[in-house]
């Protein structure tokens, strides 16, 4: 039998739970959503740098850019807490196999590493495999398409949190959808990326670069944007 005090208590607490600020209104007409900060929209690198000094160097043709040899570009902007959409394709043209073929990645922060792989029938280590965050976690599935068709990653992070002293008192966590579908479910993030031995963390700010690695394939970007959160 319930409560005649619970009774009379239902509606002050749902009026309760209903209040607060409501939330800002947000427009999605085709992305990027109306709050977003564009990184890359087919016209230019002027968002980008080299991680090493001066301009980005990467290829810009008919919307898209192509990674070229010329080494990794970050953003000029710095980031914390955000949702990242990244639109990439692997080379239509198959060279090579496992880590060799359409080899790149999205660095959070400049170290946490979401691979980019041509993971189409194409074998490797799980935790190296398109969606992986590198080295820490494999993909829930492979949602990879074929090789040249464009694809996308959509990326929910929380930045770590240090204290005055540099100790961690805060992990990052990730989510990542691969084409849509959930790869990774807001797993803890357990370091920096490292390609050997047992990932780290090393304290730094709370907003730093978002990087996108040149790792030698002339992988291709398109339709970049970020939110803060």
């Amino acid at each position: 039998m319930s409560s005649p005090w619970l009774l009379l208590a239902a509606p002050a607490l749902a009026l309760f739970l209903a209040q607060g600020p409501d939330p800002p209104r947000v427009v999605e007409a085709g992305p990027p959503p109306s709050d977003a900060i564009v990184l890359f929209d087919g016209t230019d690198l002027s968002a980008w740098r080299s991680t090493g000094e001066g301009p980005a160097l990467w290829t810009v043709q008919d919307g898209v850019m192509t990674v070229n040899g010329t080494g990794n570009i970050e953003t000029v902007r710095e980031f914390g807490d955000c949702q990242l959409h990244v639109e990439w394709a692997t080379p239509g043209e198959v060279r090579g196999s496992g880590q060799e073929r359409g080899n790149s990645g999205v660095y959070l922060q400049r170290r946490y590493e979401i691979q980019i792989l041509d993971s189409y029938e194409n074998p490797t280590y799980p935790d190296g495999s398109a969606g992986s965050l590198y080295k820490q976690y494999a993909p829930l599935v492979n949602a990879s398409r074929p090789p040249g068709v464009w694809q996308s990653y959509d990326i929910v992070f929380h930045a770590p949190r240090f204290d005055e002293s540099g100790s961690l008192i805060q992990p990052a966590t990730v989510t990542v959808t691969h084409n849509g579908v959930l790869v990774l479910d807001h797993v803890e993030v357990l370091g920096s990326t490292t390609h050997e031995g047992a990932p780290v963390y090393s304290a730094h700010p709370l907003k730093q670069p978002l990087m996108l690695q040149d790792h030698g394939s002339p992988v291709q970007f398109r339709n970049i944007w970020i939110r803060e959160l």
